[in-house]
């Protein structure tokens, strides 16, 4: 069965930068759009952003656009998140997730990550 598994959260000040990674060890992604959410403590997950599998289609919740860039290389079998100027309201557990179509924003990910930790704050 695939299994998901993010890397790269952490610590950081307000207005800097994080890049997620999400791995499949052992399974081919480029056969799945992949998803990014977000939980933030207290409040519903929600999909930031969802990348195509040839990566030509990218889309991105409002409160991300233009500071978050989702993209893939299915060389190495990875989906990436960048996230720049970052702020409290970024703070979550992030995960990725796998959707055999490209679907926005609504989706069916039989697939997901077991999430990593973004916490924003100085």
């Amino acid at each position: 069965q695939l299994q998901l598994v993010e890397s790269g959260g952490g610590l950081v000040q307000p207005g800097g930068s994080l890049r997620l990674s999400c791995e499949a060890p052992g399974f081919a992604l480029d056969y799945y759009a992949i998803g990014w959410f977000r939980q933030a403590p207290g409040k519903e997950r929600e999909v930031v952003a969802l990348i195509s599998q040839s990566g030509g289609f990218a889309s991105y919740a409002d409160s991300v656009k233009g500071r978050f860039t989702v993209s893939r290389d299915n060389a190495k079998n990875t989906v990436y998140l960048q996230m720049n100027s970052l702020t409290a309201e970024d703070t979550g557990v992030y995960y990725c997730a796998a959707d055999q179509m490209y679907r926005w924003p609504g989706g069916i990910y039989d697939y997901w990550g077991q999430g990593t930790q973004v916490t924003v704050s100085s």
